[in-house]
Parts: structure tokens; C-alpha cells; sequence
């Protein structure tokens, strides 16, 4: 029979796991272990052992799945309120009527550039401190920026005010890698698509009612931009007071690795492990002594300082993405999400300012709010189509970029030729389907092959030099300190830079396909003599036996 100091070294690297797991009140494992003593043979109770462990690991797995639904619900409510903003559809209305009196030029050449210098700067930082400090923190962050960016926005005047407003909104967007990060670490990997489902859901659907909202406020109720304002004001600090019910995770992504889930042994692990923990001697019903002891406390791996626990994950995330770019094919996914992306958010960042000045709010009536809620809709229709659509992604895909590349280029053109705002209004509903569209078939087939943690990687890198090429953008034709062009002429320019993207992937999606059509040929070209000869050889064995015959 198995001793008592044989039980206590299998037990050993167990004992507190399954302590844990005895105590939780959905699991009544613990009358089990008395039953062990009482089993005449060692293969019973080895059995018997094997099935505890394998039950407390069920039950520790229920409990644990069962704890995800309350931080999912807050943080959906997190995500609703902080997108419930009516007034955010007519900024620059706003900034440029009475309540602020700026003009166009300074909204576009000197308050709108410092958003995308401030989001740069904070970017790759925020990333890294976001996950060492476990989101919550990050979240509790994004919500004081958007207090303080909407009481500037209320109360303070002038174009240095308003450029502190773009610079905590700044802020703003570089923190909310939390609010997606968030949840994966706090629920299993079987609850991700759910979640993922739920969190990005509710944040379309309080964009679109948020833009309703505002047209329906500014055009049936004739509310004041300002009022607007203050009703954005009280939904985000409505979000940031629901940050703070967000459980504090116990894991992130890179430096915070180890949880309490990663120490529990799967059941089947745990099945190897017993085995390999008893010696032979101990599997012959012999002295067991030796196997009482354990390591030694010098043994036990001790855990890494800090500073070196911080440079050995930066230098395994450097290594990470070395190999996530060494594929051609991520590699060209990301030129054109970092490209595209680029031009996607400078167009969304003045589109306000062209409408206004093919419009002007103060002589016209403004439908900024109804053409978002509906360009958020089509968004929302043409990222639902991609799961619907069956392609080989990797022969045509290139193709479907070059296309609707060539679509946001056409549609950009027409932005700056027209002068009707309707045409403008349709131009920009299409440029921001067709983006959406291809975004994300870019998600799809980069996320596809990845874990989560290298395409969390990808995504902060590609968005990253998506910034680096904006900021480039922003610095010379928009910045009063660069060329410090017209809001016309700018979207002439950036035409002609999804025009080169176009033609990018347009080129070389041509080249994919010849040089799979001339590898079809080649290969045809040397079977062909092979069937040949074969087909002669049979005809040859056929004379023969017909000659025998």
C-alpha cells in the first residue's frame, strides 16, 4: 500500500491549488479524501486520486467561468457611456460659432494638429504601462481625460485652451487600449468571442444613438451646441464612475503573465505529473522515505527583480514582432493597415471642417450628426458582410485592397471637386463603408494565424506607424507651421495619397496573379510529357499481351 509520506509528496506541488479548490462552495470534494485511506491497493488509490484532482479541476473551471459576466456587464456600460457623446458630430460648429469664435483657419491649422502630435507622443508609453499596470488604472485615466476635455471644452476660451482640449483628447484615444485589452483578463479564453461581441457592439450602437440624439436635439428641439456639450459632459463621468466597479485584474497580457488560473494544473497534466512525481521505488510498494523531502528551498525557481522581469519581456516582444513581420504575407496585411489608416483618421479629423465650409453652420442647416449615425450603420453592415464572404483571401486579397482603395480615392476626389454638401455628405459614407470593409478583412487575416498576444502586438505597432505617417501628413499640409494648407486643397492631397495606395496594391495583386498563371503553366508544361510517356508505355503493355494473346 501507498504511505502516508508517499501521499504527501505527490500532494506536495498540489496541496494549496486544491485547498482552494476544496473551499468554494459549489464543489463538496473534501469527503472524498478519507474515502483514500480506506482503498486496499496502491493502483486504487492512485486512481482515486487522479479522479479528486480532476474533479476539483471542474469545478475550480466552473467557478471561474462563472465570474464573467458582471465585469463584461460594466464594462459595456463603460463602453456605451463614454461613446454616448451627441455634441462630438458638431465640434467644429461649435468651435467656430459664438460660444468660442474661432475661425476655420485656426480650428484646422493650429487647434486640430495637436490631437494627433498629443496621441503619438503618448501611444507606445500608455501601451506599456497599460499593461504593467493591468487596464484598470488606464480605464480610471481615460475617464479624468474625459472630464477635464469636456470641461474645457465648456468653460475655457480661446485657441491655447482649445489646444490643451485636443491634447487630454489625445489622451483619450491612447488610453483606450484598455477598454478593449480590459477583458481579457478577467474571463477564459472560452468566453472571448462573446465578449468580444458584447464590448464592440454596445460602442456602435451608442455612437449611432449618440448621433441621432444630437440631430434630433440641434434639429427638432433647436438645443444649443453648448447644451450638447453638457450632456456629453454627464455620460462620460457617468463612465468614469463606472470604472471604478470594474474588478482589478489579476493578469495582463506581457508582464503580468502568472494568475492563479496558469498555476492550476489542466486534469491531464495533472494525470503526467502524479505519474512522474512517484518514483519507481514508490510505484513497488517499497520505502518511501526518500521521496518525503522535496527540493530544497535553494531549488525553487526564486522570481526575477523587477528591472530584469521588465527587460526580458521588452526583449521578447522585440523578438515577437521580428517573427510576426518575417511572414511576407502579414507584412504587406500591415503596410496597407498603417497606410490606409493613416489617411482614414486624417479625413475623419477635418471632414467636419470641409462640411462647414461647403456648409456653413451659421447660414445653413447642419446634418452632421444624421450622416454619421447612418456612416456608422453601413460600417457596422459591411464588417457584418465579411463573415459571409467566401474568398482565397491570399490570391485575391491584395486585389480587394487595391479596389476599394481606388473607391476611397474616387471618393475623396469628389470631396474636393464638388460644392454641393450632399455630394460630400454620400462621398464620405462611402469612403468610410469601403475603409471599414477593409479593415476588417485586414483584422481577420492578421489575427487569423496569431495569438492574442502577438496580435495585440501588431495591432499597437501598425497603429503606432499609422500615427507616425498621420503626424507626417499633419506637419506638412495642415500645420500652420508647414505649408499650412486649405481645407480644400488638403483633401486633394489626400486623394492622391489613397491613390498610391491603390495603385500599391493594384500592382502588385497583378503580379500575384501572373505569376500564379505562369506557374500553372509550367507545371502543365512538364506533366504533359510525363503523361506522354506514360500513356505509351501503357499502349506498349497492351500490344504486348494482344501479341502473347
Amino acid at each position: 500500500m501507498m504511505n502516508d509520506t508517499a501521499l504527501s509528496s505527490i500532494l506536495h506541488c498540489y496541496q494549496q491549488p486544491l485547498h482552494c479548490v476544496v473551499q468554494m462552495e459549489t464543489c463538496t470534494l473534501a469527503a472524498d479524501l478519507p474515502n483514500f485511506y480506506t482503498l486496499s491497493t496502491e493502483k486504487q488509490q492512485r486512481n482515486h486520486l487522479l479522479s479528486f484532482a480532476a474533479k476539483a479541476m471542474g469545478c475550480w473551471k466552473n467557478k471561474n467561468s462563472n465570474t464573467w459576466t458582471f465585469p463584461t456587464l460594466v464594462l459595456c456600460l463603460y463602453g456605451f457611456f463614454y461613446m454616448m457623446k451627441p455634441s462630438e458630430p458638431f465640434l467644429t460648429p461649435y468651435l467656430t460659432g459664438p460660444d468660442k469664435n474661432l475661425t476655420i483657419d485656426e480650428v484646422t491649422n493650429q487647434v486640430f494638429p495637436v490631437w494627433t502630435y498629443s496621441y503619438l507622443a503618448l501611444l507606445v508609453p500608455v501601451f506599456l504601462i497599460t499593461d504593467y499596470l493591468r487596464y484598470k488604472p488606464i480605464l480610471l485615466l481615460q475617464g479624468i481625460s474625459f472630464i477635464v476635455t469636456w470641461l474645457l471644452l465648456l468653460f475655457a476660451h480661446g485657441v491655447a485652451a482649445m489646444q490643451a482640449v485636443e491634447f487630454f483628447y489625445g489622451m483619450v484615444t491612447a488610453t483606450e487600449v484598455a477598454y478593449y485589452a480590459y477583458i481579457y483578463s478577467v474571463v477564459s479564453t472560452d468566453h472571448y468571442q462573446r465578449v468580444t461581441s458584447y464590448c464592440r457592439s454596445i460602442t456602435l450602437v451608442a455612437a449611432t444613438l449618440a448621433a441621432v440624439l444630437g440631430q434630433l436635439l440641434v434639429s427638432l428641439a433647436d438645443v444649443s451646441y453648448f447644451h450638447l456639450n453638457a450632456i456629453t459632459l454627464a455620460s462620460v463621468s457617468l463612465a468614469f464612475v463606472c470604472s471604478f466597479l470594474l474588478p482589478m485584474p489579476q493578469k495582463s497580457m506581457f508582464f503580468h503573465r502568472k494568475a492563479i488560473s496558469e498555476t492550476l494544473p489542466q486534469p491531464d497534466k495533472v494525470v503526467a505529473a502524479l505519474s512522474s512525481n512517484v518514483p519507481s521505488s514508490c510505484q513497488g510498494d517499497k520505502d518511501c522515505t526518500a521521496a518525503d523531502t522535496g527540493p530544497a528551498p535553494a531549488q525553487w525557481p526564486q522570481q526575477p527583480e523587477p528591472q530584469h522581469h521588465v527587460l526580458r519581456v521588452l526583449l521578447q516582444l522585440g523578438k515577437d514582432l521580428r517573427e510576426c513581420y518575417s511572414s511576407r504575407k502579414l507584412l504587406y496585411w500591415s503596410l496597407w493597415w498603417a497606410l490606409a489608416t493613416a489617411g482614414f483618421n486624417q479625413v475623419v479629423n477635418y471632414i467636419q471642417v470641409l462640411w462647414d465650409f461647403r456648409a456653413p453652420s451659421h447660414s445653413s442647416a447642419v446634418y452632421n450628426g444624421a450622416v454619421e449615425a447612418v456612416a456608422t450603420f453601413l460600417s457596422s453592415v459591411t464588417s457584418f458582410m465579411v463573415a459571409y464572404m467566401k474568398m482565397n483571401w491570399d490570391l485575391f486579397g491584395e486585389l480587394a485592397l487595391g479596389i476599394f482603395s481606388t473607391m476611397d480615392a474616387v471618393s475623396l476626389f469628389l470631396m474636393h471637386f464638388t460644392t454641393n454638401i450632399w455630394v460630400c455628405y454620400a462621398s464620405y459614407l462611402i469612403f468610410k463603408a469601403s475603409y471599414m470593409l477593409l479593415i476588417t478583412i485586414a483584422t481577420f487575416q492578421i489575427a487569423v494565424n496569431l495569438s492574442m498576444e502577438r496580435y495585440a502586438l501588431m495591432f499597437g505597432l501598425n497603429n503606432f506607424v499609422a500615427l507616425v505617417i498621420q503626424t507626417i501628413l499633419t506637419v506638412v499640409a495642415v500645420d500652420s507651421k508647414g505649408l499650412g494648407l486649405d481645407i480644400v486643397t488638403q483633401f486633394l492631397i489626400y486623394g492622391s495619397y489613397f491613390s498610391v495606395i491603390a495603385g500599391i496594391f493594384l500592382i502588385r495583386s497583378i503580379c500575384i496573379l501572373v505569376s500564379r498563371k505562369c506557374n500553372r503553366k509550367t507545371v502543365r508544361f512538364w506533366e504533359e510529357p510525363q503523361n506522354l510517356a506514360q500513356h505509351e508505355s501503357k499502349e506498349q503493355t497492351v500490344t504486348g499481351c494482344t501479341t502473347r494473346l
